[in-house]
């Protein structure tokens, strides 16, 4: 099952789709995307760290995820992503239009056909004002439609809001 975990900030998605992944019972292999260039983005990696089962394998992929997900994607595996808007993030920093475009279509491509379950995290940044930079609303905007592409291709996607789920495709959790 692939499925997508949205939210906002400190909503409980990345708790989540760890209970998603510990519960199926497969190997896990969390994909993380971010680049922590800061104090405040190093104490959020080293929480996740240290919420993660010690026996999940670890990659650190910041920009060609579909490649990573190609190569790890087995039957019998799990992958959980975190975070989707951290990568496209990544990508938008590089300036390089057509390979933000390439990564995203890569990865929308190859989803269909990847075995095993896997598991992605983003942020939902449509639900508030539009911003005023330029830049931040490309970000917004790459966001909504990766989302909604994604959400076509999962079996299961699950809002998230005070730690509270809310399935909006797919099986009920």
């Amino acid at each position: 099952m692939h499925q997508l975990i949205l939210g906002g900030a400190r909503s409980g998605k990345s708790r989540l789709a760890e209970q998603l992944a510990a519960a199926s019972g497969l190997p896990v292999t969390y994909i993380a995307t971010s680049q922590p260039m800061d104090g405040e983005l190093n104490e959020r990696v080293r929480l996740h760290r240290q919420r993660r089962p010690a026996h999940w394998g670890l990659v650190e992929e910041p920009l060609a995820l579909a490649g990573a997900l190609a190569r790890l994607a087995l039957p019998g595996q799990c992958l959980l992503v975190d975070c989707l808007t951290l990568w496209l993030t990544n990508l938008l920093m590089l300036g390089d239009e057509a390979r933000l475009q390439a990564e995203c279509q890569a990865l929308l491509d190859g989803l269909p056909g990847w075995p095993g379950e896997i598991v992605f995290v983003s942020n939902e940044t449509g639900l508030g004002v539009v911003p005023l930079g330029e830049l931040t609303r490309r970000y917004v905007d790459h966001a909504g439609l990766l989302h909604q592409a994604l959400a076509e291709r999962c079996h299961r996607v699950v809002l998230t809001v005070a730690g509270l789920p809310l399935t909006l495709k797919g099986p009920a959790l």
